[in-house]
């Protein structure tokens, strides 16, 4: 769906939003677990990777949502291997 109008274009992205959010979740709690349960890590440092991996995963979302939505509208398709 090409968006003609901000309306469109604001749908389009919430909903690739909460579609990447939820697809990358998984890989977050995995990384939160091992840092939790890593016990050569002062909690200090558990809390500062956590924190980390936080940051990732907000990067890695943010810019899967931009290629995602773009690819939408531009009518990009994946690479074939």
């Amino acid at each position: 769906m090409v968006p003609t109008a901000k309306k469109e274009l604001r749908k389009l992205v919430s909903d690739t939003t909460v579609e990447i959010y939820e697809e990358l979740t998984p890989q977050l709690i995995h990384l939160i677990n091992e840092t939790k349960n890593n016990r050569s890590l002062t909690e200090a440092q558990k809390q500062d990777e956590i924190l980390l991996h936080m940051v990732g995963y907000v990067k890695s979302c943010t810019n899967e949502i931009i290629i995602e939505v773009l690819s939408e509208i531009l009518g990009l398709e994946d690479e074939k291997a």
